[in-house]
């Protein structure tokens, strides 16, 4: 049986300002929308915007490196959905 998809907000540091991004020329209303936690984006901007390794990722997370692992890959496989398959992305706080 899956996991629920939870956010357990561990150690998150970055508040959005913005919660929804869409392909250009599409309006909202006739987009599918691919929800990513407050964990996931936290997760890809610790890895991509401040370069870290994963152990002190998952450190500054307050999380296993398999789970840091795991919600990264998660944020990795919605954003690819998103940028192939043309959908919007939402950011969302709770779940």
């Amino acid at each position: 049986m899956p996991r629920p998809n939870l956010c357990f907000c561990r150690g998150i540091k970055f508040e959005p300002n913005v919660v929804y991004f869409k392909p250009q020329g599409v309006p909202l209303c006739n987009l599918e929308a691919v929800e990513i936690s407050l964990e996931e984006i936290e997760a890809y901007r610790l890895r991509h915007i401040d370069d870290l390794e994963q152990i002190e990722a998952a450190r500054r997370m307050k999380a296993t490196p398999s789970t840091y692992q795991r919600i990264l890959y998660s944020a990795y496989k919605k954003i690819a959905d998103a940028l192939i398959n043309g959908k919007a992305i939402k950011i969302i706080k709770h779940k």
